[in-house]
Parts: structure tokens; C-alpha cells; sequence
């Protein structure tokens, strides 16, 4: 992420490389990403494009609504089973995905708004 810190009005973007394991995710994938404020209001809750191998450039503009202190960004894949702890891609033949995220970690980057 770039900045690490920004004011209302700045241009922050959250980017990442395309992941050196083959996910296959898929032409229509997608990486939600969310950004909440210091007082634990998600200013930013949306989805942007992400290639099939995971990576993805995204850009957003700081809300002038957005309370000064350490926001959390968050990106994670969208609608996807991403923590599948049996070592099998239930994406790559094609099957319907049945499982469901249960305890894995969200990555998060801090953001410091100023003012």
C-alpha cells in the first residue's frame, strides 16, 4: 500500500504480485477491499478486478468523511474458498466451491489519516 499515511483528498493505492503458486481464480475474479477508520466504520467496502494468478492494482481517494487516525485496509479474495486447508484447488476442475472461510487471518496494512 502507498502511502502509508494520507489526508482527506489523497490517492492511496493497495496493490499486490501475482502469487507464485498458480491459485487459478479465474478470468472474473475479483479482490474485495475494505477500509474502515479509527472509529471502526468501514468507509470503503468494494470490489475490483484481480487477475487469475492474484494479482491486482487498486486505487481509492480518502473520504473527506474519514476520521483522522489508524484505518485498517484490508484485500481479500472475493467469493472465494482462499483457505481450503486440504491442500486440493476446488477451483481448478471446475467444481463448485463448498467450503467456506473459517479461521483464517485477514491480512491488513494500517493507515494513518492526518489531517
Amino acid at each position: 500500500m502507498n502511502p502509508s499515511s494520507a489526508k482527506p483528498g489523497d490517492k492511496v493505492t493497495v496493490r499486490a504480485p501475482d502469487a507464485d503458486c498458480n491459485p487459478r481464480y479465474g478470468q472474473n475474479a475479483s479482490i474485495q477491499v475494505t477500509v474502515t477508520d479509527a472509529t471502526s466504520v468501514a468507509v470503503i467496502n468494494t470490489t475490483a478486478p484481480m487477475n487469475d494468478a492474484g494479482g491486482f492494482i487498486y486505487s481509492f481517494e480518502v473520504p473527506a468523511q474519514m476520521a483522522a487516525g489508524e484505518a485498517a485496509v484490508t484485500a481479500i479474495p472475493f467469493n472465494i474458498d482462499w483457505c481450503d486447508d486440504t491442500g486440493k484447488n476446488t477451483r481448478a476442475d471446475g467444481a463448485a466451491a463448498t467450503l467456506q472461510r473459517a479461521s483464517c487471518v485477514t491480512p491488513m496494512k494500517p493507515l494513518s489519516i492526518t489531517r
